[in-house]
């Protein structure tokens, strides 16, 4: 009946077309442009023929479809809100004709269906799925709503709280609970799922069961009545109260599908449209859909490095601290065996505890259970000794940040491994070349830096000494990847990047310090700005002697640029006993009262520090407060990319969301900067030039501005 690259139309001996979703070339279905075009060819081909009885839709990958090709939304989102919105009404049209078929309908889902797939689903009669599938609408995480039907179709086929409920949150849902609710009809194993579904319909077409009136459900409004009003508003007040409107897609989803549950099908799909296109031409969606194919590009790099890998099927940590633990568990957590060596029992101890606390945290919110985490603790192998390490393949070193006491570690531990080992240490600060002057091996040696607490945080960066060869990078890529975690390859400097990016930030903000600026307002102002938290609090969470002690590095390494011309506000507040959490004093003091509840106030000791050192006031806005933190960060970012420290804005900006938690809406460092607009950038950098070197312009960049070139 019909071929094309992506979709096949067949007709069967029993009457039912079956239309075949295969994207040629690819692992996955994407509803692109081609395939949305085929798909109207295919309609139209079944408007020609009169012996089709029923219709049944499914994939021949491994899964139905993954929704829109995201990687054609760039070009389309750079129209006007109203371009976009007639884009979404031409897919609502293709979506309707689907519905308006003469015969009943169905969609067989296999694996997953999310966003446009999940709608295409949901434009069928009936559907199945497998019991391993996933579906849901996750626009929301891309700053955008749902855009072919899908915020009208679901929401009048399962309710409103059900449809807010996915739509939302953008999580998918599994089969069983999607059965529950009613967006699809039955649940089938894998192997059996198309002929059951090719029974059942044949079952709906032999008995002439009344499909109709399932079409009728999806469409069909509440009364417009005080009584939805008051439903609707109730479900505004329910799902309004969480919503973050830095990130706009959550609150104009609310919006939209609460006011449209009342009104015609077709003027509800108008709306979502409208919504759909004054999303689209937002920075939020820009930002967050940039984000997404940035991630993509670093699996392209990972999968990349994985080919010139060699295998890591068991490892060793050297060091059973907070972080020698936390590196254990992750490995043991993804099936890699672990040998936890340290130099006493009371270090073992500490690090095997950290890994069960990990595991028993997941128990108590139910991702784990008991015989789970037996299964990853009999992983991790504690060891006072070098037996077994003359078959590793792969070692990480992760013992305390101090230079010497690293290189005689490396040193002897490379004495008792295999000719081919690996070994990369998990320093934050110090240079990979320095450690490997203490290696026979240099070219077998790199960093591999997690962060803590390690199985929290996403990111490791792997660091290229000068010596260190291409299949040590590859491998440690691979390890990483297997670990679970996103690599991210840098070459060798001070702090190396996010370190080297960050403490800048810091720099800016014991220069707000010392013109007077009240820590508690520059925290809530860069709160407000994104951050998970402010600086001040930040510095509290991290330590202060780790604090200090890399601000010390990275003034070292970059006198000219990262020096103080006021000593830091936290080597005094870490002289006079604080340490941050850790012992629960530093700009904030941390405890629990005398109702066992924990709390955070302002600490007096620094207000006391202040009062002594902070001798000027000076007038400062919260846009000024911004400049004055992000420029520093900015362009500390910037001369990394120039300098070739990281080789892409997309790996810069990447590891400074997944790395210190840079607000994920505003995606990136660099982007951030093409957001704002160079012309913009330069001009708040030349007005805060008096600050110091860490307030100057690149020549690059500069360069940029006046041929108006972006970073992306």
């Amino acid at each position: 009946m019909y071929a094309g690259q992506s979709v096949t139309l067949t007709m069967t001996p029993g009457g039912i077309a079956e239309l075949v979703l295969d994207t040629a070339d690819a692992s996955v279905n994407v509803l692109n442009s081609q395939l949305q075009d085929e798909l109207g060819q295919a309609l139209a081909a079944l408007g020609t023929s009169f012996d089709v009885k029923g219709l049944l839709i499914h994939s021949a990958k491994p899964a139905f479809v993954l929704g829109a090709d995201i990687t054609e939304f760039s070009g389309l989102f750079a129209h006007e809100a109203t371009e976009i919105s007639r884009w979404a009404s031409k897919v609502h049209g293709l979506l309707n004709l689907m519905e308006k078929l003469p015969y009943p309908t169905m969609t067989a889902i296999n694996g997953m269906a999310l966003g446009g797939g999940m709608e295409l689903a949901l434009s069928t009669d009936y559907r199945v799925a497998d019991s391993r599938c996933k579906l849901g609408l996750p626009e929301v995480t891309l700053g955008i709503c749902p855009g072919w039907g899908g915020t009208v179709r679901l929401n009048r086929l399962i309710g409103a709280e059900n449809g807010l409920g996915w739509m939302l949150s953008g999580k998918p849902v599994n089969a069983q609970k999607a059965l529950q609710q009613g967006a699809i009809d039955a649940v089938f194993e894998a192997d059996v799922l198309l002929d059951e579904a090719r029974a059942m319909l044949q079952t709906v077409i032999r008995e002439e069961q009344d499909y109709l009136s399932r079409r009728s459900a999806k469409q069909l409004a509440l009364p417009a009545s005080e009584q939805t009003e008051t439903a609707m508003q109730a479900l505004r007040d329910q799902f309004g109260k969480g919503l973050d409107s830095r990130y706009p897609a959550a609150p104009a989803i609310l919006d939209t599908v609460t006011n449209a549950m009342s009104r015609d099908f077709h003027e509800a799909l108008a709306m979502e449209a409208k919504t759909f296109g004054e999303l689209a031409t937002g920075s939020v969606a820009k930002n967050l859909i940039g984000l997404f194919l940035n991630d993509q590009f670093l699996k392209r790099e990972t999968k990349r490095w994985a080919k010139q890998a060699q295998p890591v099927n068991k490892a060793a940590v050297l060091g059973a601290g907070i972080m020698g633990g936390g590196i254990a568990y992750q490995a043991a957590l993804n099936k890699v065996p672990m040998l936890m060596k340290d130099i006493s029992n009371e270090a073992l101890d500490l690090g095997v505890a950290t890994a069960s606390s990990i595991l028993d945290r997941s128990i108590s919110k139910g991702r784990m259970t008991e015989e789970g985490k037996a299964a990853v603790m009999a992983n991790i192998h504690s060891t006072l000794t070098y037996e077994g390490f003359n078959e590793l393949p792969y070692v990480v070193e992760a013992v305390v940040e101090r230079a010497d006491i690293k290189k005689s570690v490396l040193a002897e531990t490379e004495s008792k491994l295999p000719d081919h080992a690996i070994l990369a240490t998990n320093t934050s600060t110090i240079s990979v070349n320095e450690l490997a002057t203490a290696l026979k091996r240099p070219q077998q040696f790199c960093g591999m830096h997690f962060f803590n607490p390690v199985h929290a945080m996403a990111l490791v960066e792997i660091i290229r000494g000068e010596q260190t060869s291409d299949e040590t990078i590859a491998t440690t890529v691979a390890f990483a990847a297997a670990m679970g975690k996103t690599p991210i390859v840098v070459n060798n400097c001070p702090g190396f990047l996010v370190n080297r990016v960050l403490f800048p930030y810091f720099n800016g903000f014991n220069r707000l310090l010392m013109d007077g600026v009240d820590f508690e307002r520059i925290d809530k102002v860069m709160e407000d700005f994104g951050w998970p938290m402010g600086p001040a609090y930040l510095a509290d969470v991290i330590g202060l002697y780790t604090m200090v002690h890399a601000d010390q590095v990275m003034e070292e390494g970059f006198p000219e640029r990262m020096g103080h011309s006021d000593r830091p506000i936290i080597e005094t507040l870490l002289d006079r006993g604080g340490q941050g959490q850790k012992n629960g004093l530093g700009f904030y003091e941390y405890g629990k009262d005398e109702h066992g509840k924990r709390y955070k106030r302002r600490s007096a000791l620094v207000d006391e520090i202040l009062a002594e050192r902070v001798s000027r006031t000076e007038d400062v806005s919260d846009a000024e407060i911004i400049e004055r933190m992000m420029i520093p960060m900015c362009m500390e970012t910037v001369r990394c990319l120039e300098e070739g420290i990281v080789a892409t804005a997309t790996e810069a900006d990447m590891g400074v969301i997944l790395g210190l938690g840079f607000p994920r809406f505003r995606g990136g460092v660099l982007r951030y900067i093409d957001t704002l607009g160079l012309s913009t950038f330069v001009a708040q950098v030349e007005a805060h030039a008096e600050h110091g070197p860490l307030y100057q312009l690149t020549s690059g960049i500069k360069e940029r501005a006046r041929n108006g070139k972006t970073f992306y």
